[in-house]
């Protein structure tokens, strides 16, 4: 019964086959020009539509279809849906309209800046590059002014030249005008900007600010020196000091938090490696009604990995599932990613690190450099954190909401971090961009589809009777294989039986 089926078939297959082969020998040039064109119109229309699809929800229609109604009938379930809701709230309790009104590219001082002459100059003195934009210096000397000088610093000499100086564009100018200053009367400001610019050490520059804390009267005044003597502590190795001054400086003046010594103590309390102290300092400033930062989000994540970043095994996670403090663990990473998705790199020294910037840009590749600038010796003092995050913080990207104007966990992130971190970084860094989503498989093989349907099209409109000689050739090495197999099913069967057969 089988071979008779089998002969059945070939008789049908070749009846068919020479059908074909007189159909296609009458049709005319004119149709191959017309199935192309319109084979290449459909293809292009697919395209646009997927592509539009994409750009809305940031998966394919096609895709979308197969997981929605076929994967059910297949036996799997899938949740996900594409999120359209315009009025939706995310996890922070923010509603879009509240998010519209976020200031996307703000600006904001480095509270890790270093010391232009005691850091910033060495560099330049070393590697012949300049590591400060002139925008970035410019917003420094904004800053100054706004600190160190007020309306009536008319009214003493000193004061007066200082005013000046925050003004002058050419350091060794200010540095002139600084002494000029001291040479009239102690003046807390001049010694600053002294130790800030002319100090060629550490040690030089804490020397100069504990002279402008004798002299400083100012409450902005007092409160910048005493942060940059913290800082001079923590950099000379004097790390309880420097947190000694960090809390006590906090505790006199709890209302200036513009400074952000928060993220000061933060990361010297990990280098003396008091992780209680430090999710103490976290509890009070990773807070909803709080700005995030790149110290606050991965700082936590970091708290979380090191709970079970020494036995975590991704071969092991993925055999037995996530634990609890595991999937905490994973989750404050996606958390951390999505605030600062250019932080990973550096960390896991996938990109070469820069001297930090004096302002940085939240979100932005400014604002990674100078965290990971000053904490990646405390991921890598944590046991298997760096392994962690390596295995995690990739997938953060599947999970984020497309395209970018949808947020997940944290307002969307702001299109205009490139063009300012241009401006905040110098020219010889590559900036990092937002990673973007991969095109989905289908969009790929739908233009692929439609460019070569257009260009069968355009050669067939062309040249009509060349390309339907390729065609009928084309048909031909198709039903190759199939009349080879036929050759030998007939060899191998009775010649009787074939005749049997034809007679049914």
């Amino acid at each position: 019964h089988i071979l008779c089926l089998v002969k059945v078939s070939i008789y049908v297959i070749r009846t068919s086959k020479a059908g074909s082969i007189m159909f296609l020998n009458t049709l005319t040039p004119k149709f191959y020009v017309a199935l192309t064109g319109t084979s290449s119109l459909i293809s292009g229309l697919i395209l646009i539509f997927e592509w539009w699809y994409f750009r809305k929800y940031g998966t394919s229609f096609i895709e979308q279809v197969s997981v929605s109604h076929l994967r059910p009938l297949l036996g799997g379930v899938d949740t996900a849906a594409p999120n359209n809701n315009n009025s939706s709230t995310n996890s922070n309790g923010e509603t879009d309209s509240s998010r519209q009104s976020v200031s996307e590219c703000k600006v904001w001082r480095n509270p890790l800046n270093l010391f232009r002459g005691a850091e910033y100059n060495r560099y330049t003195w070393v590697t012949g590059r300049e590591p400060l934009t002139y925008y970035d210096m410019n917003l420094s000397a904004q800053d100054h002014q706004t600190f160190f000088t007020c309306d009536s610093d008319h009214l003493r000499p000193a004061d007066a030249i200082m005013q000046k100086a925050w003004r002058e564009r050419n350091p060794q100018a200010r540095i002139s005008a600084a002494h000029e200053a001291l040479e009239l009367e102690d003046c807390a400001t001049a010694y600053i900007l002294l130790a800030e610019e002319e100090a060629t050490t550490i040690m030089e520059a804490e020397r100069l600010f504990k002279q402008a804390l004798k002299a400083g009267e100012d409450t902005n005044v007092l409160v910048y020196i005493k942060r940059r003597l913290a800082m001079c502590s923590r950099k000379l190795g004097r790390t309880r000091e420097a947190v000694k001054m960090m809390r006590d400086l906090m505790k006199e003046f709890p209302l200036l938090s513009m400074f952000n010594i928060h993220e000061n103590l933060l990361e010297s309390l990990l280098e003396l490696q008091n992780y209680a102290d430090v999710q103490a300092v976290l509890a009070k400033y990773d807070d909803i009604s709080l700005p995030k930062s790149a110290t606050i989000c991965y700082t936590a994540a970091l708290l979380k990995a090191r709970a079970v970043s020494d036995k975590f095994s991704p071969e092991a996670a993925s055999r037995r599932g996530l634990s609890t403090a595991e999937m905490n663990a994973v989750e404050a990473i996606h958390r951390a990613v999505e605030f600062n998705p250019h932080v990973p790199k550096y960390l896991l020294e996938m990109k070469s690190l820069i001297l930090p910037p004096e302002h940085i840009l939240k979100r932005g590749d400014s604002e990674a450099i100078a965290y990971a600038f000053f904490h990646l010796q405390h991921w890598k003092r944590v046991e298997g954190a760096l392994n962690l995050l390596h295995c995690t913080w990739e997938g953060t990207f599947r999970m984020i909401p497309y395209p970018l104007e949808k947020g997940h966990l944290f307002y969307p992130y702001p299109i205009c971090t490139e063009t300012a971190d241009r401006e905040l970084l110098p020219m010889f860094h590559e900036v990092s961009v937002y990673p973007k989503k991969e095109l989905p498989f289908f969009i790929l093989f739908t233009a692929g589809l439609c460019s070569f349907t257009a260009m069968l099209a355009l050669l067939t409109h062309q040249f009509p009777e060349l390309m339907g000689v390729f065609a009928k050739a084309f048909l031909s090495t198709l039903f190759a294989p199939l009349n080879f197999i036929m050759e030998k099913v007939e060899s191998i069967l009775p010649s009787s039986l074939w005749h049997q057969l034809t007679r049914i």
